[in-house]
């Protein structure tokens, strides 16, 4: 018989788990294949591995990953597609911020419509700070512009895949990973389900407006070169104005023109610093990429799990 394995990275979730476990099984029941749960805990401080390792103990079907410490939610997403087992494999957050039932549709849509992913995206911000979504909807639009990874608005992370796609994500294994940037570059046949903004059934999300602009940014440092070819544009604009700069103070010197001597060399400085201190800011986050992924550092490490053997990955 088929399998699906639904993955769960959780951090910090403790008031969740339990409701969630609950949900999926009334969604669970109503599948015709076999089902695997694989929580992953990213190096949480709460109860929430002892509660995966309850759950576990209890079900035969659900399998648990405990980091080292926390490595962040792609490591946790990545850790979880390599150990699913399934025939198609699900991601999804424990929060129930994703209806389950949606699930139903999903086998659905691969099973007997063919496609090789059915996706999940919010069709409102419903609940969300304002300035969070104006970001957000503008972070959607420049990527797409830029970048080769076709990247839907209000994409949510669950989905469900068949395994020839899950295993091409697999085969990405970059330090720097923007999920929503890999599922879109990957390719194949994706199928969208539409939904209304859904509140958190516990806790609190985890997800500052800081680290989601990090986390944008470096979607785009990933998937796109244009920012180098920009810095490119404005350190020959640089050095164009300051040679014109300077070919006019010259000038203006020879006809015997007065120029504040200060002006004069302040402006050069400031005009040529400015564009140079934006250039290497820009380099300098390619380079630390570069940096991380030449060290060959594991994406994470595994400290606790159950019927699973591997450390680091």
């Amino acid at each position: 018989m088929e399998k699906i394995s639904i993955v769960i990275p959780c951090y910090n979730e403790e008031e969740c788990i339990k409701i969630y476990y609950e949900k999926m099984e009334e969604v669970v029941s109503k599948l015709p294949t076999e089902f695997e749960y694989v929580f992953v805990n990213d190096g949480s401080q709460d109860k929430t591995l002892a509660l995966m390792k309850e759950l576990a103990s209890l079900n035969s079907n659900v399998r648990y990953i405990s980091f080292s410490r926390n490595f962040g939610k792609e490591a946790a997403i990545y850790a979880g597609l390599k150990e699913a087992k399934g025939d198609y494999v699900g991601l999804m957050d424990v929060d129930l911020q994703d209806p389950p039932s949606l699930l139903l549709d999903m086998y659905k849509g691969i099973k007997e419509e063919g496609y090789d992913c059915v996706a999940s995206r919010r069709v409102t911000r419903k609940g969300e700070p304002v300035i969070r979504s104006f970001f957000a909807r503008l972070f959607y639009k420049i990527i797409n512009k830029i970048s080769d990874a076709n990247i839907t608005d209000g994409a949510r992370d669950f989905r469900l895949m068949t395994r020839p796609m899950v295993d091409a994500i697999i085969s990405m294994a970059e330090k720097d990973r923007f999920s929503k940037g890999i599922f879109g570059w990957v390719g194949f046949d994706i199928k969208w389900l539409e939904y209304e903004n859904i509140d958190r059934v516990a806790g609190h999300t985890k997800w500052s407006f800081k680290k989601l602009l990090k986390y944008a940014l470096g979607g785009i440092e990933d998937f796109s070169s244009v920012p180098l070819k920009i810095n490119l544009f404005f350190t020959a604009l640089a050095f164009v104005s300051t040679l014109g700069l300077g070919t006019w103070m010259i000038v203006y010197a020879i006809l015997g023109k007065y120029i504040p001597l200060l002006l004069s060399i302040s402006s050069v400085i400031s005009l040529f610093s400015m564009f140079i201190f934006i250039g290497l800011a820009v380099i300098s986050a390619y380079i630390k990429k570069i940096y991380k992924e030449s060290k060959g550092r594991p994406i994470y490490i595994i400290k606790n799990t159950n019927n699973i053997h591997k450390k680091m990955g």
